[in-house]
């Protein structure tokens, strides 16, 4: 039962990497997997609490969100013009 809930922790993060990739995609800012690597890191300081295995989950599926841009080492900017999905790895 507690896989469960931390794969909707992930799912919730991805979904919301997702969401901010159509709707925030045309603005001038850091792209969203550094913000999922950043909670990754600070999860697994805290994983021995709750909260570190969330922000843990999250910041996975965040990451993975976005993870054709950590491919491409892209770090600032707007993401490149095209159909917007919501599932894909943009």
């Amino acid at each position: 039962m507690q896989i469960l809930f931390y794969l909707s922790i992930a799912f919730i993060g991805y979904a919301v990497g997702r969401i901010s990739h159509i709707y925030g995609g045309h603005l001038k800012t850091p792209h969203h997997w550094i913000y999922g690597l950043i909670l990754i890191i600070a999860g697994l300081v805290f994983y021995k609490y709750a909260i570190g295995q969330i922000l843990f989950y999250f910041g996975a599926g965040h990451f993975i969100s976005d993870f054709k841009d950590f491919l491409k080492l892209r770090f600032f900017g707007v993401d490149e013009d095209g159909k917007k999905k919501f599932w894909g790895i943009d």
